[in-house]
């Protein structure tokens, strides 16, 4: 190899390395808090929105008497067998803001200008920290796109406080599983401010707030977590194992034992047309 050849790729060598160096040292973590582990519900609590009230009316919402009417709609029809508004049985993801009710498992990854929310379900939530503002052209997605910015609050030459906004959404999305629906426009706009306790540096909060047509007034809850230090991961896919079928505008279940059954009392069977009948 000739000399000047050698050189230079010593050189770009030797360039990438500094980088690296210089990235690596301009990643100081003891600037950042310590949320590692594994954050889950609080014990007892199950995943409706606000943790402190009921599921569905008991939420009290403050829904528009469109998406209120949706919401009554939606609980009759899952008092009857069907699934209503709720759309995770077809194994469409739950999405923002949904995903932070920890149904299942987070894992918060902090780096330099990007901090990641992890899921065992869901694929990872990406919040922004490089000081970027909303794209223009971004594909809209049930995650939505997140932009953080981390706050010292109490002055102490160390951040406490991820503040995160997240828009560009698609649907449909629910706020549980009762069918508290975000409005059919997407132009939600989540806010959020995730700390830790005070008192408990095993407890987490993520105040939320979802500002969206279909509520009369911006609705805020404060999400709390609990640390597990002893982490367990699982795999969980939710086409597997899943016996919800749909077909046309139907929800049908197969049973134990491999066939199709009704989902609720007196379903009618799907349209056969294009299967040959059995003689009777």
């Amino acid at each position: 190899m000739p000399p000047c050849r050698s050189a230079i790729g010593a050189m770009a060598v030797a360039a990438v390395l500094a980088f690296a160096i210089a990235e690596a040292q301009a990643f100081d973590e003891t600037k950042y808090p310590d949320w590692s582990g594994q954050w889950v519900r609080p014990r007892g609590i199950a995943t409706q929105w606000d943790q402190g009230k009921p599921p569905g009316l008991g939420q009290q919402a403050p829904l528009t008497p469109e998406y209120q009417a949706k919401l009554e709609a939606s609980l009759a029809d899952q008092a009857a067998g069907g699934q209503g508004l709720d759309t995770r049985y077809k194994c469409i993801t739950n999405g923002m803001p949904r995903v932070m009710a920890a149904i299942f498992p987070l894992e918060f990854v902090i780096l330099p200008n990007i901090t990641y929310v992890n899921f065992e379900a869901f694929m990872p939530r990406r919040i922004y920290t490089d000081g970027r503002g909303f794209p223009t052209d971004q594909e809209p997605s049930f995650m939505g796109y997140s932009i953080g910015k981390w706050l010292d609050t109490d002055g102490d030459g160390r951040f406490d406080t991820l503040e995160v906004e997240t828009r560009n959404f698609k649907g449909p999305r629910t706020v549980e599983f009762t069918g508290i629906a975000l409005h059919e426009d997407n132009q939600t706009v989540v806010r959020e401010r995730i700390r830790l306790d005070k008192s408990d540096a095993e407890v987490m909060h993520n105040e939320i707030t979802i500002i969206d047509h279909a509520f009369t007034r911006p609705w805020t809850v404060d999400k709390r977590y609990r640390r597990i230090r002893n982490v367990i991961w699982y795999e969980d896919n939710c086409t597997e194992n899943n016996h919800h079928i749909v077909i046309g505008e139907s929800n049908y279940f197969v049973s134990g034992d491999g066939y199709l059954m009704p989902a609720r009392k007196g379903q009618s069977p799907p349209d056969l047309r294009y299967f040959r009948q059995a003689p009777k």
